[in-house]
């Protein structure tokens, strides 16, 4: 069963099914320099096949590997995913990550996303820590976590290679259960 959350009238997120290749490597393909400055991956990503294989390991992770992945959608339109990542079951704790289409930035689409997401990590999926990292000179990222209420922990040096051999440092935000009920 394919779990949908609504957002708002124009916005669902829709568990990602290998049906969306199509659609995430469309959309990659034709905003790689937008969104290959933040994206390590997205120099990595030439052909179809590449973002079938990312969703294959998404839809047939093992049970205890799996991680929810959604496509964001607007008026059923693909604009970007958002998930989970890196879950530690024993510790209760995941990394939510992200990334939009250029032309649905600054729309409040993330934001509500990530918002959703922290409801059914803490409300549904028994998770007591939620992280996210942005890379440093990534404000419109960085500004989503400051409007959640997530803290700043700290900064991972180099904590990702970017494209052209470039490492970034990482801002840390998180959230805790806790935090949620106060928000």
């Amino acid at each position: 069963m394919i779990m949908l959350l609504r957002i708002d009238e124009n916005v669902v997120l829709k568990q990602l099914e290998i049906s969306d290749a199509k659609d995430v490597f469309q959309t990659i393909d034709s905003q790689k320099d937008y969104l290959g400055r933040w994206l390590p991956f997205v120099e990595y990503t030439k052909q179809l096949s590449d973002s079938e294989k990312y969703i294959d390991s998404v839809v047939n992770a093992p049970g205890d590997k799996f991680e929810y992945v959604f496509t964001i959608k607007k008026c059923d339109e693909f604009v970007g995913l958002i998930g989970f990542k890196d879950t530690d079951k024993q510790n209760k704790k995941t990394e939510i990550g992200y990334w939009l289409s250029e032309k649905y930035q600054k729309q409040g689409i993330m934001t509500k996303s990530v918002e959703k997401l922290c409801d059914l990590a803490f409300n549904h999926l028994n998770i007591n820590r939620i992280q996210i990292k942005c890379a440093v000179g990534n404000s419109s990222s960085i500004n989503i976590p400051k409007r959640l209420g997530f803290q700043m922990e700290g900064i991972e040096r180099q904590g990702e290679l970017l494209s052209g051999n470039i490492y970034t440092d990482l801002v840390i935000y998180s959230k805790l259960k806790s935090d949620y009920r106060l928000s």
